[in-house]
């Protein structure tokens, strides 16, 4: 995407860059919180001892307390594990959207190579019509000289026999 805004024209280069480096930040943001949430998740097996070893004492806590505690652990780790989904597939997601970005980046280098190749061929082709005249220009003068070689080889073989009519008569 850096590489694409910087080819812009300078005024939409200004706008879309502001843009990345705020898309980026909030990207950095989101990988941070990501990774504390994730620290979390680790934690929670310490978390899990203690609770166990605060419940050793287990004929003073009710069992109303306790189970609202087994809730509260069982809500809390569904909800680290509906993080970790998102986190998985915004990873899948930015890799996509790179993807996608790569795949467009190369649509775009062959579309402006194709349109280079196109003058090419014009200009191939204004070749080409020049030499068709050229040729064509080529093979009239050959016809041309043909037919002045053919009648000078007519009106010579006509003055030979002329000059051998005139010899032979006299």
């Amino acid at each position: 995407m850096d590489l694409e805004a910087r080819s812009l024209q300078p005024n939409v280069k200004v706008v879309l860059l502001a843009k990345l480096r705020e898309y980026k930040s909030d990207l950095n943001n989101l990988k941070s919180e990501h990774k504390r949430l994730a620290s979390a998740n680790s934690n929670q097996a310490a978390r899990d001892d203690l609770l166990e070893s605060g419940m050793a004492d287990a004929m003073s806590v009710s069992a109303n307390q306790r189970g609202r505690l087994m809730m509260s652990t069982e809500r809390l780790n569904e909800s680290s594990d509906r993080i970790k989904e998102s986190g998985r597939t915004m990873l899948e997601t930015e890799e996509l959207g790179v993807s996608i970005l790569q795949d467009l980046h190369q649509q775009r280098q062959s579309l402006l190579h194709a349109n280079d190749t196109k003058e090419q061929l014009h200009g191939v082709d204004d070749n080409i019509s020049k030499s068709k005249k050229i040729l064509t220009n080529m093979s009239r003068r050959m016809s041309r000289n043909k037919w002045i070689i053919s009648s000078i080889i007519v009106v010579l073989v006509v003055a030979i026999a002329l000059i051998l009519y005139f010899k032979l008569s006299k």
